[in-house]
């Protein structure tokens, strides 16, 4: 009965489409409702293609659909809730779905839509491991272009709503969205706990034959040999049904099939994307060896050119995968539930074997669900994200996603013990199993996430939060410790040949014979964490260990990098109070301290607020405690690093400049001060180093004002230019005031320059009046202030005038005699 959904347009079809743009959405899902309700299969099937292509969108993306990643309950909310009923799983669209299934229909979905290692793989007649792609390859007849693959009504359904995830990217938004409120986030959660349910077995599809279930597929001869690049799993509904006459025999093993191709469905869409080289790396060598000769066997019999279909392979493999954070968020749902569901097994009776042939399908499958469908691909997608996401605060949501899957207590159904004050809660030994066939999960992806850390900004808040999320989860009691116990079996000598051991790590799915010529030195559970080490990263994989010396030292300078990001907050909140203290009335006239001295002492920091500074501060600290728990940090170790990172002040009270070491050429910055620049970490005082009489106009100052009175300066500079030199030169008293009041600007003090630059000692400009205080707004208030008191005192300003350079004489005669040598003097 299968057939192509190709065929001629239906009035039914014709009317449908009509009634896309003639009639509002509540409508058209009601009379779709009907429609379902009241037509038979056969005119269902030509326009079930259409209406799922209307809901999800095309594959291409141009076509929106109903937009479900962007329809919300808060903006929407009639349209939200019709939309919800409709796709529920007991809802119009599932039951339209069944009554297709009812009569084995299929449906061609192209494979030039799937991810790229398994488009290119089924492009070159190589198998993948996956058997949801098993017996569903079609190729084209005369003249028609690419493959496809055959799917049932459930498969297509499923395949189209969880690549519309992929595929919608540039939906048009024309208010902010929340990923994990949209119509398409719930209805993920939705067919989850239907079809993986924690509780109870899967509800029944209904059915419209009379005491009849909808079959689940039947096996069908592929249409061209294939061979697999993998080790491929049995389905476990094949291995549970294998030998019955019917399908409908054994409701029990009915239940299973929807739940297998569901979450095949969504891992095969959602995790399985990586390069070429991580394609690669995933294969054994015998499966590699194995293509190879059966390219070769391709290749001689055809006369095209191999080589065109290798290159359009690798480019292939090679997709650029950016992953959205709604989609990391909604792969975070599925590892929650995942492990939810996983943990709802029922406890082993004490004699397993006279009841093991009693467990149901769906028990089995909660057994294997996990490491068998998502551990693989998970890992890979998770390396991905820590490799090529932003340095940003965006990376929270691969964070939260990674820290779900490495915490699958705390998904279990036992609940902790309620206390008054809540204590960190102690890891269970049972999940020891767990922690050694995930160990690169817990200990790679640790080293990954070190890198990042390393490398970000952890004065923000948000990145400081991300380090402390981490150090918290790896510190919880016994975890540490269960991880260590790992990587000491991972560690355990071998004692076997090495060309059997070569072929015992091909595959993390081995059979009983395996297990058996095992020498009884190496435990199983020793085997069992090697098998997963070397399924996931091969047999040339160089471990390293996440207690080891390497490790540990990319601790310890995340630990100093710390303890300077928390003295940068502590700067920045001391500065910011300053500057709030230092606020005066004058403040409106746009001048600060920092502007009078000519330097530079801001922070594109300073706006994150004494509350962000502050979380910081206590982020950081946990954190840093959290590190100490796990890698048990030396406390002397932590107060000698404390004191190196920045806490001392030079002689001017100043900060310390960023590292940097003396070359032939002045200062150099070595990687270290290169790093604490572009955090702000540290930095070098920006001062103006030119002529003082030429530098910019400021905002404080009065630009009219700058120019007549650098005129004026240089008129008298040069009238009495002579006079002052001797004046100055003399080693009197007299000599001493000049000096004091005639600024040499080559006598400044040094000021360390840019790193690239020696310190430069400046031109000698010599002796010379500079009257440019005068045009400063603080300087021309601070006398109408003086001039208005005075005139409160009666006296003129005359007098006043009179008093002021009597006033500023003797605080010069002070000065000259308190100053040492020549001194600046700058106003």
């Amino acid at each position: 009965m299968a057939g192509p959904h190709l065929q001629q347009p239906s009035f039914l079809l014709a009317t449908l489409k009509a009634d896309c743009i003639n009639k509002p959405f509540v409508q058209r899902c009601h009379d779709l409702e009907t429609v379902i309700e009241e037509f038979p299969a056969k005119e269902l099937h030509g326009i079930f293609p259409w209406l799922v292509e209307s809901i999800f969108g095309s594959l291409d993306g141009i076509i929106v659909g109903w937009n479900l990643r962007c329809l919300q309950g808060r903006t929407n909310p009639t349209e939200y809730s019709v939309a919800l009923d409709f796709l529920d799983p007991s809802g119009p669209m599932m039951k339209l779905v069944y009554k297709l299934q009812a009569e084995e229909y299929r449906y061609d979905f192209p494979v030039s839509y799937l991810p790229g290692p398994v488009k290119a793989s089924i492009q070159e007649q190589v198998l993948p491991e996956c058997s949801l792609y098993h017996n569903k390859v079609q190729f084209p007849s005369s003249g028609g272009l690419g493959l496809n693959l055959a799917l049932n009504p459930f498969e297509y359904y499923m395949f189209y709503f969880a690549i519309s995830l992929i595929t919608q990217k540039n939906s048009p938004v024309t208010h902010h969205v929340s990923p994990s409120n949209s119509a398409y986030f719930i209805l993920v959660d939705t067919y989850l706990k239907c079809f993986l349910p924690t509780e109870g077995s899967v509800l029944p599809p209904p059915s419209s034959n009379p005491g009849g279930a909808i079959p689940s597929p039947t096996p069908r001869s592929p249409a061209v040999p294939f061979t697999s690049y993998g080790m491929h799993h049995t389905s476990l509904l094949k291995r549970h049904i294998a030998h019955q006459p019917s399908v409908n025999a054994d409701p029990a093993s009915q239940e299973i099939w929807r739940s297998e191709t569901l979450l095949q469905i969504f891992v095969e869409m959602w995790l399985h994307h990586y390069s070429l080289e991580m394609y690669q790396k995933m294969q054994s060598p015998h499966v590699k060896l194995e293509v190879l000769h059966y390219r070769l066997s391709i290749s001689s019999k055809h006369h095209g050119s191999p080589a065109q279909s290798s290159y359009q392979a690798l480019h292939a493999y090679q997709e650029s995968f950016k992953p959205t954070e709604e989609h990391v968020l909604v792969v975070r749902l599925l590892v929650k539930h995942l492990h939810a569901f996983s943990n709802s097994l029922k406890p082993e009776p004490l004699p397993p074997s006279a009841h093991s042939h009693t467990a149901s399908p769906l028990e089995e499958f909660k057994r294997v669900v996990i490491p068998r469908f998502v551990q693989e691909k998970l890992y890979i997608f998770l390396q991905h994200c820590f490799g090529h996401w932003p340095l940003d605060a965006s990376f929270r949501a691969v964070l939260e996603m990674w820290l779900s899957y490495l915490q699958p207590w705390r998904y279990a159904p036992e609940k902790p013990p309620q206390s008054a004050e809540p204590l960190p809660r102690s890891v269970s030994e049972k999940w020891a199993a767990f922690i050694q066939e995930n160990l690169l999960m817990y200990t790679k992806l640790f080293v990954g996430f070190l890198n990042r850390a390393l490398r970000t900004d952890l004065v923000s808040p948000k990145n400081a939060l991300m380090v402390f999320r981490v150090a918290k989860v790896f510190a919880q009691p016994n975890l540490a410790e269960m991880i260590l116990k790992g990587e000491q079996l991972f560690l355990e000598p071998e004692l076997v040949i090495p060309h059997r051991q070569h072929r015992l790590f091909m595959s993390p799915t081995l059979g009983g014979s395996f297990f058996s010529s095992w020498p009884p030195t190496i435990t199983d559970a020793s085997f069992k964490v090697k098998s997963h080490v070397y399924s996931l990263e091969g047999q040339d994989f160089q471990y390293k260990q996440m207690f080891g010396t390497e490790v540990r030292n990319l601790v310890l300078k995340l630990a100093q990098l710390i303890c300077q990001a928390q003295q940068t907050a502590k700067s920045i909140s001391d500065h910011s109070a300053e500057t709030v203290a230092s606020q005066s009335f004058f403040s409106w006239f746009r001048f600060t301290p920092s502007e009078l001295n000519g330097s530079y002492t801001g922070n594109d920091l300073d706006e994150i607020g004494q509350d962000s500074i502050k979380k910081t501060d206590e982020y950081l600290e946990k954190a840093l405690e959290y590190l100490c728990q796990i890698f048990k940090l030396n406390e002397a170790q932590l107060t000698q690093m404390m004191m190196k990172c920045g806490t001392a002040e030079d002689e001017n009270g100043k900060k310390q400049l960023p590292d940097c070491v003396e070359s032939e050429d002045g200062l150099v910055l070595t990687p270290l001060g290169r790093y604490q620049i572009i955090n702000g970490l540290r930095r070098f005082e920006v001062q103006y180093q030119g002529d003082a009489e030429l530098q910019p106009i400021r905002s404080y100052e009065n630009a009219t004002l700058v120019r007549l009175l650098f005129r004026l300066s240089s008129a008298l500079n040069e009238r009495f230019a002579a006079q002052m030199d001797v004046l100055c030169s003399r080693e009197d008293f007299v000599g001493r005031l000049c000096r004091y009041h005639l600024t040499n600007p080559h006598l400044v003090q040094k000021i360390r320059c840019s790193p690239v630059g020696k310190d430069r000692a400046g031109q000698n400009w010599g002796p010379r009046i500079s009257l440019r205080f005068l045009a400063s707004y603080r300087t021309l208030v601070s006398l109408l202030l003086i001039y208005f008191l005075a005139a409160w005192f009666y006296i003129g300003p005359v007098g006043c005038t009179f008093l002021i350079l009597v006033g500023y004489f003797l605080y010069a005669v002070i000065m000259t005699f308190l100053s040492e040598g020549w001194k600046p003097h700058e106003h």
